[in-house]
């Protein structure tokens, strides 16, 4: 016997005994103002038909009510598992699927939110130097598999003081809010510093190495994001042609030793 059936025999049984006084004291009052007499018959009616009707009555009643409360109860217990599930499917619609970093379109929509008016921050971008030739040398799953250990290194150098994204390809991108030129480069550093002491195989054992090049710019209101996408575009490039394998922060280089 399960506890919900212990707990609606329970009730009915106080139901009926409530309904057997409540027959006895009609019977009591209104049968002698009638001119009657309560004799054993009608002490005997009294008990038994709240036993043969209300019992059966008030068991059925509280069983349906403890259904109800059971479907209300998993139905809430669905529409939870249903939320979280959508969460779940709106924040891997929001990754990249290869990295799990933000995905092309998420990272730009997140980026132009971040730039509130009265705001600051750095934007990084972040491209793999000569990674066509990871791939062409060890394949594409060695490729891959660099991809996802870049994307790591690149989230744990940022922390918690930016949000990370794959823009596409070897292309990687980061923000940091609240961030100004110069306290990024100490990021970017890290950054480089991360990349650089990734340990990569290649099936036969081969050492995989990478490097990258960075580019940031930086905003502090007054300007687009279409603006500052193309200046973090342009530092990188002057990162590109310093030699690669370094930094590029508007008119300050900070290359790696």
């Amino acid at each position: 016997m399960t506890a919900s059936t212990r707990v609606i025999i329970l009730k009915a049984s106080l139901a009926t005994a409530l309904s057997i006084v409540a027959s006895l004291g009609l019977a009591l009052t209104v049968v002698p103002m009638l001119g009657g007499v309560v004799d054993g018959t009608a002490w005997l009616m009294c008990i038994l038909c709240p036993l043969l009707i209300a019992w059966p009555a008030s068991a059925w009643q509280f069983r349906q009510a403890q259904r109800l409360k059971d479907a209300h109860g998993e139905i809430a217990r669905l529409h939870g598992a249903l939320s979280a599930a959508h969460e779940t499917l709106l924040e891997r619609a929001r990754r990249d699927g290869l990295t799990g970093l933000l995905n092309r379109e998420s990272f730009l929509a997140d980026l132009k939110q971040a730039m509130t008016p009265g705001g600051r921050g750095t934007l990084l971008f972040i491209d793999a130097d000569h990674f066509k030739q990871v791939n062409d040398r060890f394949g594409h799953p060695v490729g891959d598999d660099a991809l996802r250990r870049l994307a790591q290194a690149i989230a744990g150098a940022v922390g918690a003081s930016g949000f990370s994204g794959r823009l596409g390809g070897e292309e990687f991108a980061v923000y940091l809010p609240r961030t100004v030129l110069t306290e990024a480069e100490a990021v970017a550093k890290q950054v480089l510093d991360a990349v650089r002491r990734l340990r990569i195989e290649a099936p036969g054992g081969e050492p995989v190495s990478l490097t990258v090049s960075i580019g940031a710019a930086g905003w502090a209101g007054g300007t687009t994001i279409e603006h500052l996408i193309a200046e973090a575009d342009a530092q990188l490039y002057r990162a590109k042609m310093q030699g690669r394998n370094r930094a590029a922060c508007a008119l300050n280089m900070a290359a790696v030793a």
